[in-house]
């Protein structure tokens, strides 16, 4: 696979960025492509590892969740074979301009060359291939020869809905798409902030499945605008692709104050800012505009979601962002022996963290204080080995705004999950959090006709994992409603 002996002679080079003091001014992409002969050199470096962990394995505990191919493509990248090399990567993945952007690359940390901290810049090559792509004209609809005559109705227009819309459509059935807000994508369009991906991606993967058969009803709520019995009655099958919505609830003292917000709220107001769309969210609605322009801003959480914050915050012309992390600082560098191929616990920064965030580990947030109504600053303490605050470490952060992004427990607690009632089982897992009762292989529910897939069944997880689910659950429901299925496992 690639050069024989690539690995050794190439350096691992990544796309680069423009420089912080510039990306903060705007919200488009800063991403700085690669030539495409230096695109081939990085694909040059795979090697022919004889396992490579870099595809994944059935659980998806490693390497890359959609099982992408990716020393064939890295190879056929090297050889100049584009058009093939195209395929090969959507033959697995249905968005890959989506996951080569926004994906933490997982395939990456299971990479053999990941044992010298090298591994092949395997996410740059995906980015690269999926906008070849579309340059060369190569993505086109695939409308089915056939139709079944049968009817699908999706719930959620997010990643796994989106995926499992697609694919569905290409077996041939009428799919229909249910979004509660003015537009498709879910947080892929409202939740991931445009620095990070663009949102006319969507719209050319949009226009795509329309061709193909997949209708969208957006602004149609389930619950309120039309129930989930009534889907269940009209369509064949039905999808719940509605995602983990409820945020964790931290339970502090002075979260009710004017300034202390739930991260995902802000992150969508703002995304509809840059769209020109009304700022009111129809599922994450906030009363107040909120901007940290000459702001100080704390962010509650080390996550994604309260990485995407910290961006927002800078380009919105915060003074001063400041990050709190229970978690204790991670080492430079995990014990691979001990750890490789799975995802290593490691110091990592963000592009946003690199924009100047000051991040405090091991620092519990202890509440919300103020005045008159309005967030003056947050009371925080050091913690323990076990997370427990210590007694006297207590300290104050002047603060004029503060999100909590802590993740999520589950799906929205309106629409499907009040309608079914007891009908619908949920599980939980260790910390609470509830998600749909639906086993991996057949993507059934507890209520006859009603599949499930994405962070509704697995919770709060990746948007390659929601694309996993929702290819999987395509071809569980072709496989029930025809008997036999083409649509891959």
């Amino acid at each position: 696979m690639g050069k024989v002996t690539g690995f050794l002679e190439i350096d691992r080079q990544v796309a680069q960025y423009q420089p912080a003091s510039d990306r903060i001014r705007h919200f488009r992409e800063f991403t700085l492509p690669m030539s495409e002969p230096e695109v081939q050199k990085q694909a040059a470096r795979c090697m022919d590892c004889g396992v490579p962990f870099c595809h994944g394995d059935k659980s998806g505990d490693s390497g890359c969740p959609v099982n992408n191919q990716i020393p064939d493509w890295n190879d056929l990248v090297y050889a100049g074979q584009w058009e093939e090399a195209i395929a090969n990567l959507h033959s697995t993945n249905n968005f890959p301009e989506f996951t080569g952007r926004i994906c933490p690359a997982p395939c990456e940390e299971s990479c053999t060359l990941n044992l010298e901290d090298m591994p092949v810049a395997i996410k740059t090559v995906e980015q690269a291939l999926a906008d070849k792509a579309f340059e060369l004209g190569l993505i086109q609809p695939q409308i089915a020869a056939v139709k079944t005559g049968k009817r699908v109705a999706i719930i959620g227009s997010g990643p796994a809905g989106l995926a499992a819309a697609q694919q569905l459509a290409r077996a041939g059935h009428g799919v229909d798409v249910y979004e509660r807000e003015s537009r498709a994508g879910g947080l892929l369009r409202y939740g991931i902030p445009d620095f990070k991906m663009e949102k006319h991606l969507i719209d050319r993967r949009i226009a795509q499945m329309e061709v193909e058969g997949v209708t969208f009803h957006c602004a149609v709520e389930i619950g309120k605008d039309i129930t989930v019995k009534q889907l269940l009655k009209d369509y064949d099958a039905v999808l719940y692709c509605g995602g983990a919505e409820t945020p964790r609830d931290p339970a502090l003292p002075g979260s009710d104050l004017n300034g202390v917000y739930d991260a995902m709220p802000y992150l969508v107001q703002q995304n509809r800012r840059v769209a020109g769309e009304d700022e009111q969210s129809r599922a994450w609605a906030l009363e107040d505009s909120i901007s940290a322009a000459g702001k100080r801003v704390v962010v509650v959480g080390g996550g994604d979601t309260a990485s995407d914050c910290v961006g927002t915050a800078f380009r919105q012309g915060a003074v001063q962002v400041t990050q709190l992390d229970i978690r204790p600082e991670p080492p430079a560098r995990e014990d691979k022996l001990g750890v490789w191929p799975y995802w290593a616990t490691k110091i990592r920064i963000s592009s946003s963290q690199a924009e100047g965030a000051v991040r405090e580990f091991q620092v519990a947030t202890l509440g919300f204080g103020g005045e008159d109504d309005q967030l003056t600053h947050v009371l925080c303490s050091a913690v323990d080995e076990r997370r427990k605050p210590i007694a006297g470490s207590e300290f104050i952060l002047q603060a004029d705004l503060a999100f909590i992004a802590l993740g999520f427990s589950g799906p929205a607690k309106q629409g499907v999950l009040p309608e079914l009632g007891d009908k619908l089982k949920l599980r939980k897992d260790a910390r609470g959090g509830e998600s749909v009762l639906a086993n991996e292989t057949d993507c059934h529910t507890s209520v006859p006709k009603l599949y499930a897939a994405g962070d509704v069944r697995r919770g709060q997880s990746l948007v390659v994992w929601a694309i996993r689910e929702g290819r999987q659950a395509a071809r569980a429901i072709d496989l029930q409603l025809m008997g036999a299925s083409l649509l891959p496992s």
